[in-house]
């Protein structure tokens, strides 16, 4: 199956830009639609455009290797409904029909390409409803679309499932009339709709609509599953503010090394002031989703670079407890107390690394029950500053002993009740 994606704008209201290959959280927005679509299984493209983008659009699919035609409409004042007919004589069958400008996290992707016609929203989270185009639907097929509905169902998300009998239509209105829109066409064929509803999407026209996309791009780019309690309802709320800042100027590399270099630097702070080194071991936990924020974001995830932050977050967890220790405590018992403390706190997250070895797949993804188990890294290091703060260090060593021993026996055993059976 192909995708049509429609870009013959001028983009007035972006200084005469290609908006298409505007760059949104480090990635041109149709880089995201593309890769995106490809993932769902849409292997080749049909950007339609005018004359003075065309080049720009075949360099940019040179550049990323993408199969795919760009087509000019000579005429973009007649509409978005022309471009769309502009590409009959490119596609066959079924195909997507997108908007250059518009963008949608993942998730709606994998909904809407099941779905058929246009794909519309109930409950809009992210749009300006007085902004938006809104349908009126009637047994599953629009009756009415246009901006200015006093009563409607449904947001236009700018996406669409068709087939070439669509081109029918388009044909008989180019010959109709001189300006034809999209809105003519669905509205003659009274298309039928799919709803994905309270999914990020949003149209981009304005500059203001760069910096709140760039903004909810981040925001909806958090870790899917096995985020602990802190993180979800503390340490996110303070990174994604961050990622946000610097998704245009950082890598997700640089940022995996920053935020090791300064739990290194918060470990040491452990000889000055173990109060303060407390407290700036919170602070690189918050820092610790920033790359992963930042690479999903940016569509650059590898799983070099998880391997990669796993393997320093275990440098920085050990150095810091390490040093804690050494400033804190004598008695040989408690050092025991704190090298288990040590041990099991580093287990806790081999236990789910080596998960994702033995079974290539991720624990938290199809064990369920593991979200729920208390004990997670960012769980144990914001307990971690709570008693360092108080000055509760060999409490502080017990409880991390127990608690993170009970979490990695907990685990085996979830594994095994989940695999054992399966494996006779």
């Amino acid at each position: 199956m192909k995708a049509v994606i429609l870009a013959a704008g001028y983009g007035t209201r972006m200084g005469e830009k290609a908006k298409g290959l505007i760059k949104i959280a480090g990635r041109e927005i149709v880089y995201r639609t593309i890769k995106n679509l490809m993932k769902q299984g849409i292997g080749e493209f049909v950007i339609v455009t005018n004359e003075r983008y065309k080049d720009a659009y075949e360099e940019f699919l040179k550049r990323y290797n993408i199969k795919g035609t760009v087509v000019v409409n000579p005429n973009p004042e007649r509409g978005n409904g022309f471009s769309l007919h502009i590409a009959k004589d490119y596609v066959s069958g079924k195909f997507v029909l997108v908007m250059s400008d518009h963008v949608y996290e993942e998730r709606f992707y994998e909904v809407a390409v099941k779905g058929e016609g246009l794909i519309a929203d109930r409950r809009p989270r992210y749009v300006d409803v007085d902004e938006a185009t809104k349908v009126k639907v009637e047994k599953d097929r629009i009756i009415e679309i246009g901006k200015g509905l006093k009563e409607w169902d449904a947001l236009d998300t700018g996406f669409f499932i068709l087939d070439d009998s669509i081109f029918d239509v388009t044909s008989k209105l180019a010959q109709e009339k001189e300006v034809v829109e999209l809105k003519d066409v669905v509205k003659e064929v009274k298309l039928k709709v799919t709803f994905v509803d309270g999914l990020f999407w949003m149209d981009v026209d304005t500059p203001e609509d760069i910096k709140k996309a760039r903004k909810l791009i981040v925001y909806t780019s958090v870790k899917g599953v096995g985020d602990g309690f802190i993180s979800r309802h503390l340490n996110r709320k303070i990174s994604t503010r961050i990622s946000a800042l610097l998704v245009e100027h950082v890598t997700p590399n640089q940022m995996t090394i920053v935020t090791f270099l300064f739990g290194i630097f918060s470990a040491l702070m452990n000889f000055i002031s173990v109060p303060i080194a407390g407290i700036l071991y919170q602070v690189s936990s918050i820092l610790d989703g920033v790359d992963g924020e930042i690479a999903r974001a940016r569509m650059q995830t590898s799983k070099f670079g998880g391997y990669f932050d796993s393997i320093l977050d275990r440098y920085v967890d050990f150095t810091f407890l390490l040093i804690l220790a050494y400033v804190s405590i004598r008695e040989p018992l408690w050092w025991a107390i704190a090298a288990i403390a040590m041990f099991s706190s580093a287990m806790v997250s081999y236990s789910t690394e080596r998960f994702k070895g033995a079974y290539c797949v991720d624990a938290y993804k199809v064990i369920p029950a593991l979200r729920k188990v208390p004990g997670k890294r960012d769980e144990r290091i914001f307990l971690t500053m709570l008693l360092t703060l108080v000055g509760w260090i060999k409490a502080l060593f017990l409880i991390l002993a127990i608690w993170s021993t009970f979490r990695v026996i907990v685990t085996v055993y979830l594994v095994k009740t989940r695999y054992a059976q399966d494996e006779g």
